[in-house]
């Protein structure tokens, strides 16, 4: 038991040394209300058809909602939006009356001046230990100029500008 403990501890060491993107996953529940969490297990997957994955911890409340949906809306963030990416890291349930957001046309949730929107149609869900990664079609784009925000180390921040020269 304690070697697992020790492999488990090293791998999320490894990997919160792996710099991600930030992402606010959304989508409406049951009730069509509006549902999100933090997620930066995400990525590209196929461009024809255009794929992306991300995955959701089964430990999760919306973990169900989630699992069993048939759309969503993947919200990059970008370098100015830290405070969303804690909102939707807590256990605040009226995580939406504390943003800027609207229901697209397509009838996701889009948060507010996000640095990219990728609405999706579930195209499957696949159960990996405690986990579900769920790869979803993209159907919408919206994409801005802006710096992304990123999480390293188990801090969220903007790449320096040295970075660009």
């Amino acid at each position: 038991m304690g070697e697992h403990v020790e492999q488990e501890a090293l791998f999320r060491k490894a990997l919160g040394s792996y710099p991600t993107g930030v992402t606010v996953v959304t989508a409406l529940d049951e009730q069509n209300e509006p549902i999100g969490l933090t997620v930066n297990s995400f990525a590209s997957v196929s461009l024809d058809p255009l794929l992306i994955l991300w995955s959701i911890d089964e430990n999760v409340s919306t973990y169900q909602t989630f699992k069993n949906i048939d759309k969503f809306a993947v919200n990059i963030l970008a370098e100015d939006q830290k405070d969303l990416a804690l909102l939707f890291s807590t256990k605040e349930e009226e995580r939406f009356d504390n943003c800027e957001w609207t229901l697209s046309e397509h009838g996701a949730p889009v948060l507010a001046d996000a640095l990219a929107t990728l609405e999706c149609t579930t195209f499957k869900a696949v159960e990996v230990g405690d986990h579900t990664t769920l790869f979803g079609e993209v159907k919408n784009i919206v994409a801005t100029d802006q710096a992304p925000l990123l999480y390293h180390k188990r801090h969220l921040g903007a790449i320096p500008k040295t970075f660009y020269k």
